[in-house]
């Protein structure tokens, strides 16, 4: 098992608080995380049909037959027992006695927003770094990382890119997007998805992409808002400090898995991807997706941004503030 930099940082705040709460991507390796840091926590997953009706019809049965400390696996799917977990540790505070994972759907944020608040630290766990594959002794050439990717199946199970992202697609983005809207026009939501692949490192223009999929824009928005709090996309905003007013206001959009955007792109081998000439945007998408991994595996705020002027003054990447890692 590849050793995860983010590890010590959990550790330590499951020190400190009653909950802690892993977010982050499908198969970014968040239960196997969270099962290697807290081995003797019983281990339940939301996704079970038995135990998810349990938990939401009778919680109290629930809690009474799990009393913990337990982890809580995919636990948007049920995010209803939020709230007994706020009575269960203002009644009895116990640190890390309860720790959850998710993909960070609407409901999972606004349950945690409204039932742990102050009760529960947050953090984001991404696909493997490139640091934690080198420390592993995994080191590949540039185009071949922009192919494979960085998902933890990769790497674990030799699954081929292709199968792997192919599998990845229709089994947890086309499944998360449909659990919140109804899309009618499926082909125009995969068509959306490639154009955002084709975008990479570049400004969201909504509009420009309502025209080349027979889509509004508010339903396009409306989807890229799902992509990025399911943590399919990242938007990197703007910095805005001490620059002036002549500024650049729209966010660039990368992909949180390069090798997602490789794989909607066409692209199967190290060789095409050397020669796509969407080549440039592919490499900055993984150069600026391994920084946002050093700052969430350090326990750090992201604070990253990008600068673009009005006159053509650009900056593809700005990192405020310091990067400490925890001990």
């Amino acid at each position: 098992m590849i050793k995860r930099h983010i590890s010590p940082v959990l550790l330590k705040l499951a020190g400190y608080f009653p909950v802690v709460t892993v977010l982050g991507p499908r198969q970014s390796g968040k239960t196997t995380l969270v099962k290697s840091v807290f081995p003797d926590h019983t281990y339940l997953n939301m996704e079970d049909a038995d135990t998810r009706a349990l938990a939401l019809q009778d919680y109290k049965a629930f809690f009474k037959t799990y009393p913990g400390p337990l982890i809580l696996d995919e636990i948007q799917r049920a995010p209803g027992i939020l709230s007994a977990i706020q009575v269960l540790v203002d009644d009895k505070r116990e640190a890390g006695k309860y720790i959850l994972t998710g993909s960070h759907q609407p409901l999972l944020r606004e349950g945690i927003t409204q039932s742990l608040a102050g009760r529960t630290a947050v953090m984001q766990l991404f696909p493997l770094s490139l640091a934690e594959l080198s420390d592993a002794g995994i080191v590949l050439d540039r185009d071949e990382y922009l192919v494979r990717g960085f998902l933890p199946a990769i790497y674990a199970h030799g699954i081929p890119p292709n199968d792997l992202y192919r599998s990845y697609y229709s089994t947890y983005v086309e499944r998360d997007v449909r659990q919140i809207f109804n899309i009618e026009k499926q082909g125009a939501f995969e068509l959306f998805l490639k154009l955002l692949a084709g975008r990479v490192g570049q400004l969201v223009n909504l509009n420009n992409m309502a025209g080349e999929t027979g889509v509004s824009q508010p339903t396009l928005a409306s989807w890229l808002s799902v992509l990025e709090a399911s943590f399919i996309v990242f938007r990197l905003q703007p910095y805005f400090a001490n620059f002036g007013k002549r500024q650049t206001k729209t966010p660039k959009l990368y992909f949180s898995e390069p090798g997602l955007a490789s794989w909607l792109l066409g692209i199967s081998t190290p060789e095409q991807a050397a020669r796509d000439p969407l080549f440039g945007g592919l490499f900055e998408n993984m150069v600026v997706i391994e920084a946002l991994k050093a700052r969430l595996n350090a326990g750090e705020m992201p604070e990253l941004y990008y600068y673009r002027s009005k006159d053509g003054l650009e900056i593809d990447l700005i990192q405020q503030g310091e990067t400490h890692t925890a001990h």
